[in-house]
């Protein structure tokens, strides 16, 4: 056994820099990753050197399957670009189909309106029409209409003669009318019926023309009134809205488009953060089991080597396991307690019974100095939180390492070079200095001191070392809590 934990202490002065490293380079969850790193290598032990190996296969299997698996936040952004372009193309569809039935309609209402004004005018200036006893056209009243034949309106009216001819007999506004209508008064005389056009006036412009037959005191198509209308400015009209239409159609897609954006990442945000914290729970996860994995090997190693040492290789072995137990049940209480879906277990405990618990699981060159303190917390978590910081002393100060609890507070010192001055916040999870990768578990720590209203520092000791202090507000004697 002590062969046992002369390697275990190698481990732990090898988990500092590297180790985290390691993690960090691999995804967490690659199972030939995590295979790598808990089994320490999964290679086995080297018959003649007696060290342990890396098998060649794991690494490059977990890196291949990196670059041939997109990861999941990566489908996540195109599912949320997929969903944006899905809304945008709905909406500019709907957009272009409203539209368009809205020009439609104006178009339609806009011809019907101007029919309606050149109807009122020709039906009126036919009712005015009058014919003397002697066959002869009276126009007098057409004249003093100036309602319907003032202003800018275009109106003709052509006779027939005594010879079966037709003669412009009234006419305002003669440039707004084609340069032939004796054909086309002859058409309507015939047909007895009102007809609608749109020709073409003299200068080329259209115009939008009723032509509809007057009769005489014989009953015969004696004249033929013509009254028209420019549509230009209805067209004009009418091609401002459709250009108002597409514009705020454009604009109202584009921001349809960006608010389906916001919306889709809204919506996945919570997808994200779960992810995300999965992720960091398998980090974690990987990072605390490391070494405890790597330890149950050395006890199991052992007891294959010497059957005498069986029993207590057994029991150490167990021993281990219920610790590994205790450190995933507090990452899934912090994950549970971080995503909303579980509460921390929150009891009146001892502070220094639970340091004096850790301790002993610790092994190693551990002083203890413990004095009576209660504090409210969740057990298993905190835990967790002084075992990292023991831990982090043993590994980065080496030993003896100094316990003290009292008042509500953990005190951790290492003999060892003392905090890194390039770390502005050793807390902070990822955080890099001269002496490589910190790790996450004094991150851990900083989650566990906030989340029981608590603070973490770490500060060089006197007469060198680091002094790392965790404290908890105490709880009272008659807390309801105690049980």
């Amino acid at each position: 056994m002590k062969g046992i934990r002369r390697r275990l202490g190698e481990l732990r002065g090898g988990s500092g820099a590297s180790g985290v490293e390691s993690v960090r380079r691999r995804r967490p969850d690659d199972p030939a990753a995590l295979e790598a790193d808990t089994d320490l290598g999964a290679g086995g032990r080297d018959s003649a050197g007696g060290r342990w190996k890396r098998r060649a296969g794991s690494l490059p299997r977990g890196r291949a399957g990196d670059r041939a698996r997109p990861t999941t936040p990566g489908q996540l952004r195109r599912t949320r670009w997929m969903l944006t372009g899905l809304f945008t193309a709905l909406t500019a569809v709907c957009l272009i189909v409203l539209a368009s039935i809205a020009a439609s309609i104006d178009g339609h209402s806009r011809d019907k309106a101007l029919d309606a004004r050149v109807d009122r005018v020709v039906t009126g200036l036919v009712r005015e029409v009058y014919w003397n006893e002697d066959g002869s056209v009276d126009l007098e009243t057409v004249r003093g209409d100036e309602d319907l034949v003032g202003g800018q309106k275009t109106v003709a009216i052509l006779v027939r003669d005594a010879n079966g001819g037709w003669s412009e007999q009234f006419v305002r506004k003669r440039s707004g009318l084609p340069a032939n209508l004796t054909d086309t008064a002859q058409q309507v005389a015939e047909s007895e019926d009102t007809l609608w056009q749109t020709v073409a006036d003299r200068d080329g412009n259209p115009v939008r023309l009723a032509i509809a037959p007057a009769w005489d005191n014989d009953g015969a198509v004696g004249a033929v009134v013509f009254a028209g209308a420019d549509p230009a400015p209805g067209q004009r009209d009418h091609r401002s809205l459709v250009m108002a239409l597409w514009g705020g159609g454009l604009a109202l897609v584009l921001i349809a488009g960006l608010a389906g954006h916001l919306l889709s990442g809204a919506s996945m945000r919570p997808a994200l953060r779960m992810l995300d914290q999965q992720e960091r729970f398998l980090s974690e996860a990987s990072h605390e089991l490391r070494t405890p994995l790597a330890t149950l090997r050395l006890y199991l190693d052992a007891a294959l080597r010497d059957p005498a040492d069986t029993r207590r290789a057994v029991t150490d072995a167990r021993s281990l396991t219920d610790r590994m137990g205790r450190m995933v049940a507090g990452l899934l209480a912090r994950t549970r307690a971080e995503s909303g879906v579980g509460e921390l277990d929150l009891q009146r405990l001892y502070l220094d019974q639970l340091v004096e618990g850790v301790v002993a699981e610790s092994g190693g060159e551990i002083e203890l100095s413990a004095e009576p303190t209660a504090v409210r917390a969740d057990p298993d978590l905190l835990a967790l939180a002084v075992r990292n910081l023991i831990d982090n002393a043993v590994v980065h100060g080496g030993t003896p390492v100094q316990v003290r609890v009292a008042a509500g507070r953990v005190v951790v010192r290492d003999h060892g070079p003392g905090p890194d001055p390039a770390l502005t916040d050793p807390f902070r999870r990822g955080a890099v200095g001269t002496r490589g990768h910190h790790g996450i578990g004094l991150s851990l720590v900083r989650w566990v001191a906030d989340v029981h209203s608590g603070s973490v520092t770490l500060t060089s000791a006197p007469g060198g070392g680091a002094l790392a202090t965790l404290t908890l507000p105490e709880a009272p004697e008659d807390s309801p809590a105690a049980q």
